[in-house]
């Protein structure tokens, strides 16, 4: 698939945001007075700024409120809601940990599982899309839940969870990059079945079906050299995972702070990676894989 930048943007940036959201909605770190004022404002500018990027990838953004309107059958649906409903819950518990008040425990619990409702339902937009075998997996909610608890861990200062959740992450990550590599063929598609011509012999190319590019050759065909994406993966796995563990779990202060940017730049590289090495079966009918 075409690793679009405002789409990488959104899911790592507002992954980020509601991890953070949820931690602090559980008191993680338990901040008051300005410091919860800016810690909470961070998670909302992550949050709402990721949503925000997510409308650049739209066709036509001025119809992103009709993605309201699906919740029956769309994930997109589901999260535009789930994202809608965590924020308001959020900001009450905002406002508490700002002003010095009381606020429920209850709610503060249903904030946090609306916030990581919300990144699942994100990842459900993708794992739900048979026609892309890799992501059809329970590691793409597995990825995009681990992001964002190892990095609201992280962004939160909580240095030994965040360790625990890094290294848990650098575990699905491996995970995602082993099992992805076998779905394509496991799942059994072929130019045969992506023609519709089964039991006739090996169907082969013999012209393309358009004279030109299209939405779907430049949307869902995207070739990634294998030596290029395995350097990638190295990145991700090393950036995102392993060393910032390292640093939280001997620079102390320091190490957790430069924890952040390390572990941000390997959240990209990881999804970059996500999008451009899901193979559509489309790309089968046009006579290539990627």
């Amino acid at each position: 698939m075409h690793p679009a930048p405002s789409i990488i943007l959104f899911t790592v940036l507002s992954g980020l945001g509601f991890g953070l959201l949820a931690c602090l909605a559980l008191g993680l770190p338990g901040l008051s007075g300005w410091m919860a004022f800016f810690g909470w404002g961070i998670g909302y500018v992550l949050a709402t700024g990721g949503l925000a990027a997510s409308a650049f990838h739209l066709g036509n953004p001025q119809r992103a409120l009709l993605a309201f309107t699906q919740w029956r059958s769309s994930w997109l649906s589901r999260e535009a809601w789930a994202s809608v409903l965590a924020l308001l819950v959020m900001a009450p518990c905002a406002l508490a940990d700002w002003l010095g008040f009381d606020w429920p425990v209850a709610l503060r619990l249903l904030a946090a599982v609306l916030a990581l409702l919300t990144v699942l339902a994100t990842s459900m937009i993708y794992a739900s899309i048979r026609a892309v075998p890799r992501w059809n997996h329970w590691t793409t909610p597995a990825l995009f839940l681990g992001f964002a608890l190892a990095g609201g861990a992280l962004l939160g200062l909580q240095g030994g969870l965040a360790a625990v959740l890094l290294l848990g992450l650098g575990a699905v990550q491996i995970a995602a990059f082993g099992l992805g590599d076998r779905q394509f063929a496991a799942r059994g598609a072929s130019m045969e079945s992506a023609t519709g011509l089964t039991g006739r012999g090996a169907v082969s190319v013999f012209e393309q079906p358009h004279t030109g590019g299209n939405y779907l050759t430049r949307e869902m065909i995207h070739v990634v050299g294998r030596r290029h994406a395995q350097k990638l993966r190295v990145i991700a796995v090393v950036c995102a995972s392993l060393l910032p563990a390292g640093l939280v779990l001997t620079g102390g202060g320091a190490g957790l702070v430069l924890a952040i940017p390390l572990h941000m730049t390997g959240a990209l590289a990881a999804r970059w990676l996500f999008f451009a090495e899901a193979e559509h079966v489309v790309g089968l009918y046009y006579g290539r894989r990627g």
